[in-house]
């Protein structure tokens, strides 16, 4: 399967009253960027990051975002939402990103990137966008958008194929992870299986299901 990018977009610095870092900024506002990107294991090369408590780190080093699920969101809206105005460093077009599989790989420019986990939506999200229900409505929706952990550096640009290179047996989708830690619940146990899943949810789960076994 093969996508596009929209747009590369770098995270400006924001301070207000609804961050959620202590210092009272954040990085959740980006814009698109014209030109090439470094993608470092590290993270989006020029992006800032403000609540790196709970952003950010190898498995949370990049995240994209539909820009036909951004679509949807401005019709739901009824306001235009730029590229980057869910959060994401990269806005694809034509990738599934809800029905990508943990795990799976995509060839972005000359960068390698791995699916690992479901964005979760936090307080920070909904003051953003000044809509005080969104993390209700974000998780009905149910189309979170994908983190990605760097397998290989590289440069990306807007206009990029985005290719599915490698996916994982298991069938475990973003959007089932998604589903399985918020409303449907009777899906933890699949996700004990899934090799690829980062070891912080892995334990959030197991902590979950002990606590329903107890």
């Amino acid at each position: 399967m093969t996508g596009r990018l929209a747009a590369v977009n770098l995270g400006v610095v924001t301070e207000a009253e609804w961050a959620g870092d202590p210092s009272g900024r954040s990085g959740i506002d980006k814009r698109p960027v014209d030109g090439r990107v470094d993608i470092r294991f590290a993270g989006v090369a020029g992006d800032f990051i403000g609540e790196r408590a709970h952003h950010g780190g190898p498995d949370q080093a990049v995240y994209a975002y539909a820009e036909e699920d951004a679509g949807w969101w401005a019709g739901e809206l009824g306001r235009a939402l730029r590229p980057g105005a869910l959060g994401e460093n990269l806005t694809t077009w034509a990738v599934d990103v809800t029905g990508a599989v943990i795990g799976e790989r995509w060839a972005v420019g000359s960068a390698l990137l791995e699916v690992t986990k479901p964005r979760t939506p936090c307080t920070t999200f909904a003051g953003f966008w000044g809509v005080p229900d969104l993390i209700k409505r974000f998780t009905v929706r149910g189309a979170p958008g994908a983190y990605l952990r760097v397998v290989r550096e590289g440069e990306v640009g807007a206009g990029d194929p985005v290719e599915v290179v490698d996916r994982p047996a298991h069938g475990v989708t973003i959007g089932e992870v998604f589903r399985a830690t918020t409303l449907e619940p009777d899906l933890l146990p699949r996700l004990l299986d899934v090799p690829e899943l980062p070891e912080s949810l892995r334990e959030k789960v197991r902590r979950r299901l002990g606590a329903a076994a107890g």
